[in-house]
């Protein structure tokens, strides 16, 4: 099952390579459920292969001055405080077990709900992608719009706190709305804030005692980042807008395998 999960990690990295954001999204479900690693752990893996992937998708966008430093620092900083305060605070306090309404609920369960419903979520957002109709009215609003783009920060960075996904699918439609950034500059803004906020997360899992295994951290490095090279390469021949549509559809069908599995079987 783990040479299926690194090949998978491969598959993962070719989407986010081709799309620029939306493929960190899978490596959750493939750290818990091929490489066989709890759900609560799998979040620290996750961020530091989203970070480290991020980082590399990034380069290409700043050598092309496609990454907007001054809004992705008015979105990463509050995102960054956030994500750090998660993972080092409220993470390892978060009870193993959770009676809501009398049901009791695991902690490990309880992430993967939330996982899975932020996948439909980003689902929904791809299928239906229609970021690039700015709000002008928004747009002209400078301080509410920085307001809009730092309380968004804050809860992308809570959610990536529990969960270690990136969370471009809710970086980019608020950089492309209240910023008016272009797809392709929200895009590199957007691999840009993931990697720090990234960073920072696990900065404070490392404080909190997290052990995480090199060996298998490095192997999924390794085919992530084939599977990027090549989605940077198939990504100048295919529309991006059939690849997400694409994406969209394969993120919705795993999220519903995910609440089968989790809460019904």
């Amino acid at each position: 099952m783990i040479i299926l999960g690194y090949f998978l990690s491969s598959i993962m990295g070719l989407v986010l390579g081709s799309i620029g954001a939306g493929g960190s999204i899978l490596i959750l479900p493939i750290l818990v459920y091929f490489i066989g690693i709890s759900p609560t752990l799998s979040t620290s893996y996750s961020l530091i292969i989203v970070g480290f992937t991020a980082l590399v998708g990034s380069l290409n966008y700043i050598k092309n001055k496609q990454i907007n430093f001054s809004v992705a620092l008015i979105f990463a900083v509050p995102s960054l405080v956030t994500v750090y305060m998660t993972r080092r605070y409220f993470l390892p306090i978060l009870p193993d077990n959770i009676n809501l309404f009398n049901i009791l609920i695991t902690k490990d369960l309880f992430i993967m709900t939330l996982f899975s419903l932020l996948m439909i979520a980003s689902a929904l957002l791809m299928i239906n992608s229609r970021v690039n109709k700015a709000s002008s009215e928004i747009n002209k609003r400078k301080l509410f719009k920085n307001i809009i783009i730092i309380f968004e920060g804050i809860a992308v960075g809570f959610f990536t706190g529990i969960i270690g996904a990136g969370g471009g699918f809710l970086i980019i439609p608020a950089l492309v709305v209240f910023s008016g950034l272009d797809m392709k500059t929200a895009v590199g803004s957007s691999l840009f804030i993931i990697f720090l906020k990234s960073f920072f997360g696990f900065v404070g899992d490392y404080q909190s005692g997290v052990i995480i295994d090199i060996d298998i951290l490095l192997g999924i490095l390794c085919f992530t980042i084939v599977g990027m090279v090549l989605g940077l390469s198939i990504s100048k021949n295919i529309k991006s807008n059939i690849l997400k549509q694409c994406f969209g559809w394969f993120t919705l069908f795993v999220a519903a395998f995910i609440i089968i599995k989790e809460i019904l079987i």
